[in-house]
């Protein structure tokens, strides 16, 4: 039986929602999906549509939401639907909306810095390079088994969170003397959530194009999205 998966894409275009979610579609068809792309999350107070998905993948990075897509995303997954995504497109998204900070389970704060006199004005002023640890659990994950603590030079998410995640990989903020902090910070890279009958995914990495095509990266991201998916 064909399952059926639901793209959701838009928000800031910093994060290129368009040709991030693009390179996941021939992954996800060739896994079975029928894949169903829109551009925006009006979508999921759409009941008739969202009935029958096994499998929402968002980027939406920051935007808003309204009650009642929310209320339809919250149903869909609280129903089965497996709900995954990477980077801001789902951790740093509605930001104004504490419902769905609850949902995920962990929320973009920042992305430090370089140090000051290196800083040249653009976004790379945020790439630090920095490692994913696989936690114990996730060593034994059929996510992350197999996969070993690997290096990326990219933006460092620095997440906060509840205990109701399950965390597969890591990354520590050091102490740096140009950054206020006075102890190193850990924060998850990887986790997985359970809501009601629904799985919900989540990666931290995944800023730009170059990074989601990292061979960890993108295997983190399709298997994701298969244990996401509707039973």
């Amino acid at each position: 039986m064909t399952k059926k998966a639901l793209v959701v894409r838009g928000g800031w275009d910093g994060h290129h929602p368009v040709e991030a979610t693009e390179l996941f579609l021939p992954f996800l068809r060739d896994s079975g999906f029928d894949v169903r792309v829109e551009e925006s999350n009006d979508v999921y107070a759409d009941a008739a549509a969202m009935a029958d998905v096994d499998l929402i993948v968002q980027s939406v990075t920051m935007s808003e939401i309204s009650k009642e897509a929310f209320g339809g995303l919250r149903r869909a997954v609280e129903a089965g639907a497996g709900l995954a995504g990477w980077h801001g497109g789902i951790a740093d998204s509605y930001r104004t909306s504490s419902d769905y900070l609850q949902l995920i389970g962990g929320q973009f704060a920042t992305h430090p810095s370089k140090e000051p006199s290196g800083l040249v004005g653009d976004e790379t002023d945020n790439y630090l390079p920095y490692t994913v640890e696989i936690t114990d659990l996730g060593r034994a994950h059929e996510i992350t088994a197999g996969i070993a603590d690997f290096a990326l030079t990219t933006e460092q998410y620095w997440v906060l969170h509840d205990d109701l995640i399950d965390v597969l990989a890591t990354t520590t903020h050091p102490v740096q003397p140009y950054h206020p902090w006075h102890r190193p910070i850990v924060s998850p890279a990887v986790w997985t959530r359970l809501w009601g009958d629904g799985r919900i995914f989540v990666c931290t990495p995944g800023h730009s194009l170059d990074v989601l095509q990292d061979d960890n990266v993108r295997t983190l991201i399709e298997r994701g999205m298969l244990w996401a998916a509707r039973a």
